[in-house]
């Protein structure tokens, strides 16, 4: 066989050259990682979330680390899409590499005006849509753990864009697949999980929070398993393709997810520790599917034999 196996991936018709994605959050507006990075060679950049105002975040601490991964209360920290618009994005047009835009908001009318402000801006290749935020109408319950709001929040935002619409998944629920089954009946062409698991952490010898908002998003590999888990039960539910996020911080760690059915995968947290973990994981991929003989990287995707 030809050394270089296609890796290529469809997600919800956006193709990318390879199945490596950036998650969201961790890999700022793609610039931040130019010098340390080959931005060209990712299948694709997702920015970090956008509001429609600019956003301070929460107030430090922020930031914990926790045994196996780390917590984190950034509070959606965001230079508005204005901003993005203006400042970010003529930079990532320069790469021939997709940029998918993540989006947040407190209404339903926030997440509709941002998808239908982007639909017509070049350079963004896809939304993908944060549904782990309170739904401040609605008493502030997240968007991602009621199959209503959920369905409510991704239809409105498709019936604003014409992009491919990806939607990222909260893992804050008893049954995830009842929330993809949702998404996917309000217009989402491809899904993406996990987000963040909700926890704390405590310093004894002040009898205070670790984070000044007492509460963060768990992510690293301590939440690879609850991830793969979940991937797998949304993968055997729902017809459109499946990213998968949540402790990838090597090779094998992706290639799980894959051959558990995902179509590809975020890192996120390993950019932190090793900010070249997405060229290792690329590399480690081709390296796998060329030592088995694999042509295609979707021939190896949803391969796990129960």
């Amino acid at each position: 066989m030809n050394d270089s196996p296609d890796l290529r991936v469809d997600i919800g018709g956006l193709v990318l050259k390879n199945p490596v994605m950036t998650a969201s959050g961790t890999f700022g507006y793609g610039r931040e990682f130019a010098e340390l990075v080959d931005l060209q060679r990712l299948g694709a950049v997702v920015v970090k979330g956008l509001s429609l105002q600019p956003s301070m975040g929460n107030p430090p601490p922020r930031i914990a680390e926790t045994a196996c991964g780390m917590l984190n209360a950034i509070g959606l920290e965001n230079v508005g899409v204005e901003a993005f618009v203006r400042e970010k994005l003529p930079f990532l047009e320069t790469l021939s590499v997709p940029v998918i835009v993540n989006i947040y908001g407190k209404t339903v009318e926030e997440y509709a005006e941002l998808a239908g402000r982007l639909d017509s801006v070049e350079g963004v290749s896809a939304v993908e849509v944060n549904i782990s935020c309170p739904n401040v109408k609605a008493g502030g319950v997240a968007f991602g753990v009621d199959p209503e709001a959920a369905y409510t929040v991704v239809r409105e935002v498709r019936l604003r864009t014409a992009r491919p619409l990806i939607v990222k998944l909260s893992p804050n629920v008893s049954d995830v697949t009842k929330i993809a089954e949702k998404a996917v009946d309000a217009g989402a062409d491809a899904l993406s999980l996990i987000n963040t698991i909700t926890g704390m952490a405590v310093d004894v010898e002040r009898r205070r929070p670790k984070l000044a908002n007492v509460t963060g998003g768990l992510s690293g590999p301590a939440v690879k398993p609850v991830a793969l888990r979940m991937v797998w039960e949304v993968v055997k539910t729902v017809n459109v393709p499946v990213i998968g996020i949540g402790g990838i911080m090597t090779a094998e760690d992706a290639l799980e997810f894959l051959i558990t059915g995902a179509a590809a995968v975020e890192v996120g947290t390993a950019n932190f520790v090793n900010p070249g973990a997405t060229m290792d994981i690329l590399d480690g991929i081709e390296a796998y599917l060329v030592k088995h003989g694999i042509e295609k990287v979707t021939d190896l995707i949803g391969t796990l034999e129960i």
